[in-house]
């Protein structure tokens, strides 16, 4: 089978009915379904649906919690910390944004340390959904050891990602950085894998540290920018790991090798409130002005998260890629779920 599209109305809905037969609660099953649509989307397909049969693994064994009680205590005028109880990463830190929203509506400023998490997928779903809120967004994650340190052989630190997101004129549309600290995420190995493609030469290495082009042999990625990437990973680490109580890199349990283990990661959010400051409205017909006249530089010139809503636009119409294996993988679980094929 060569690869379909399927419209993305259909995989949320097989999403949501997949989530729910695996007994989460219907409100849980539709954030996390809906935002895993959206990422891909956005075209970040290493974090979107192709994640869905992942998870339901993780629920299925227990070490994502189905029904979380999520607990936040605040700390602070403007600080507050969000106890996860290894609940879905996606659940937990949509709430955790949304306190450190509320926080900034008080204070200025929201900052909110979650801790007991698990993977949150891409962190720029929450940045945007600050923006929403007419402030500016910043988050930042880690994970397990899956990245090689500027002159090392060996994983040390995770793909640590970080995202900043600012309101622009249109809601839709704000200027939204979200990037890891690898040269690639680490799932895009994981999607060469399943698909059996080689990845260009440079990206990743295998156990004698070599670089190697075979996605089966790889055993780390490279940081990006060489010694400023493994920098700003290693920063991001603390802010996550060490700040909020929960361990780092290599003592973390891997996402796709400890299955039967929790994962006890920490994440960290921000909420700025621009009336504090220059006020919204300034910051908004600002930012868009700023824009265009960057776009004034030359003709291929976009903005931070421009990319992504041009490809949203695209693959409404088009539908989501699945691959021959994506399509089998998530017909074995609807199979054994008793809900319909995706396909």
């Amino acid at each position: 089978m060569n690869e379909v599209f399927i419209q993305h109305k259909i995989v949320i809905d097989w999403s949501i009915k997949a989530f729910e037969a695996m007994g989460v609660p219907l409100q849980d099953a539709s954030l996390i379904a809906n935002s895993l649509t959206e990422t891909s989307l956005f075209g970040i397909d290493s974090h979107g649906i192709a994640r869905v049969t992942h998870y339901l693994k993780r629920f299925q064994n227990g070490t994502i919690n189905k029904t979380a009680n999520l607990q936040f205590e605040r700390t602070a005028a403007s600080t507050g910390r969000l106890n996860g109880d290894d609940g879905h990463g996606i659940l937990i830190m949509t709430h955790a944004s949304d306190r450190a929203i509320d926080l900034a509506r008080e204070a200025g400023t929201g900052v909110v340390g979650v801790f007991n998490s698990s993977h949150c997928g891409a962190i720029g779903l929450y940045t945007r959904r600050i923006t929403k809120a007419g402030m500016i967004g910043f988050a930042f994650t880690h994970s397990d050891s899956l990245v090689v340190p500027y002159g090392g052989k060996d994983p040390f630190l995770g793909t640590n990602p970080i995202s900043i997101a600012f309101p622009t004129l249109d809601e839709e549309a704000p200027v939204c950085l979200d990037m890891a600290t690898s040269i690639v995420p680490w799932n895009f190995i994981m999607n060469a894998k399943r698909e059996k493609k080689k990845i260009p030469i440079g990206l990743g290495i295998d156990s004698q540290g070599n670089d190697s082009v075979d996605a089966e042999q790889i055993v780390a990625v490279k940081p990006m920018a060489d010694h400023k990437g493994y920098a700003l990973a290693f920063l991001i680490e603390l802010l996550c790991g060490p700040l909020n109580s929960m361990n780092f890199g290599p003592n973390l349990p891997s996402m796709y090798k400890d299955l039967e283990k929790k994962r006890k990661l920490g994440s960290l959010v921000v909420a700025i409130d621009p009336d504090r400051f220059g006020g919204i409205n300034y910051v908004r017909s600002v930012v868009s002005r700023m824009i265009e006249q960057a776009k004034g530089y030359g003709e291929n010139i976009k903005f931070p998260g421009e990319p992504e809503y041009a490809k949203k636009k695209e693959r409404l119409n088009t539908g989501l890629p699945f691959s021959s294996s994506m399509i089998a993988d998530f017909n074995i679980w609807a199979e054994n779920l008793h809900i319909n094929p995706i396909y």
